[in-house]
């Protein structure tokens, strides 16, 4: 996240009615809670994407194709787009502290069931209950940061939670992989489940209170959408994200067949680009702040790059490895950069701006696992990967001929226009 806090309004305080005591300690759960949510979004992200890197294996278990294996990456995000809102909008009275630790308990039991899976069905059962998961606990958690600090450490607050999305790349994924090829993809997800009780735990423990605030009513979103800043972020997002999944789901596949790799390989090769992406992450963050749009397209324009040089370069293993942590560094700069645009376009409303960007980006990125997967199973990995790359040129386009809609440090119309 950008090195500045989001904006501190009404929709972060809790009302006065709350009966919370006066004075920063009705609003701080200190470093223990920023921690705590830090490693819920680092379960939640590990949960969503290790897929990925055992797509093989488990189409293997159920005797599916790649592309059918897909749809454990599109199914949580189709669910989650709608989550987002409808989950947002129908719980805006709900202390959020309650919502997250039952969100985390949903988490669990997904995680658990997808170890347990009987059939297919039952891992798609599964996906689903993470969609739901995903598009609550994003819509609500991405501005929770700067009520659990004081106001001179919410910058920091932000920084700390936001490196768990690429952490869970780094640290996350790979973990997932190396134990599912010691021990099989379902010790994987049973290990995922023990992490996420582990990480509730902690949020009983640390968490204050959190009544909610103002609210995001279907009103405050229908303002957000009449928005230029809010639509052009909107279309900057699909392209962008449908670029990345749409190639990145089926990453482990081309490795496997063009590349050659081994498990062994496999894992080193996503551990290289999720780290990375950590590093993307923290280069993007003042660039993002001053500049959203700008930012947005350079990352465009270098997983554009990175894609299309995969299918050239992939055919070793170093060249796979130095094409792979380009991408890491691309697209650890989206979520923030996309994030900080629509935050930009609605300073006033940022649990609605959260919305937003999380049903965009979550419907995207089912779309992009779907419209992948079609190309896998009609074509090859390569052809994914070109018309990933295709798509991501589009995206740095219309991000660059957009930059000028939203201004990060103006005041004026919430909306951006």
């Amino acid at each position: 996240m950008p090195d500045t806090a989001l904006p501190d309004t009404a929709l972060l305080a809790p009302p006065a009615s709350a009966g919370a005591p006066p004075g920063p300690r009705a609003r701080t759960g200190g470093w223990p809670a920023v921690l705590a949510v830090t490693a819920g979004v680092f379960s939640l992200v590990t949960t969503e994407i290790l897929p990925i890197g055992l797509l093989t294996p488990i189409g293997a278990s159920f005797r599916i194709s790649d592309g059918t294996a897909g749809l454990m990456m599109t199914l949580p995000g189709l669910v989650a787009a709608v989550a987002a809102p409808v989950v947002t909008v129908t719980t805006r009275r709900t202390d959020r502290r309650t919502m997250l630790c039952g969100l985390l308990a949903l988490l669990a039991f997904a995680d658990l069931l997808n170890a347990l899976a009987p059939a297919y069905w039952a891992v798609l059962a599964a996906r689903v209950a993470l969609g739901l998961v995903i598009g609550a606990f994003w819509s609500i958690g991405s501005g929770l940061a700067p009520r659990l600090v004081a106001p001179a450490r919410q910058a920091r607050a932000n920084t700390v939670f936001f490196t768990a999305v690429p952490l869970g790349s780094v640290i996350g994924v790979p973990a997932g992989v190396l134990i599912g090829s010691l021990a099989g993809w379902r010790t994987a997800f049973a290990a995922m489940a023990a992490l996420t009780v582990l990480v509730l735990l902690a949020l009983l423990v640390s968490l204050p209170p959190l009544p909610p605030g103002a609210g995001t009513g279907l009103g405050v979103l229908r303002g957000l959408l009449a928005g230029r800043g809010t639509r052009s972020g909107l279309a900057v997002t699909f392209l962008i994200v449908l670029a990345h999944f749409g190639s990145y789901t089926y990453v482990s596949p081309f490795l496997a067949e063009v590349t050659h790799a081994g498990p062994g390989l496999v894992t080193g090769l996503l551990l290289g680009y999720g780290a990375a992406g950590l590093l993307g992450n923290v280069l993007a963050g003042d660039r993002a702040a001053r500049a959203p749009g700008a930012a947005l397209a350079g990352a465009a324009a270098l997983l554009a790059g990175a894609t299309l040089l995969l299918p050239v370069l992939g055919g070793s293993g170093p060249g796979a490895a130095v094409v792979l942590v380009l991408w890491g560094v691309a697209y650890g700069a989206v979520p923030v950069c996309s994030l900080t645009w629509f935050l930009a376009a609605a300073p006033q409303a940022p649990e609605a701006a959260g919305v937003v960007f999380t049903s965009s980006f979550q419907a995207t990125l089912s779309i992009g696992a779907l419209a992948g997967g079609t190309v896998v199973d009609h074509g090859s990995t390569t052809a994914v990967m070109l018309l990933g790359g295709g798509t991501a040129l589009l995206a740095a386009a219309t991000a660059w001929a957009c930059r000028g809609r939203i201004h990060p440090t103006a005041s004026g119309d919430p909306n951006g226009r």
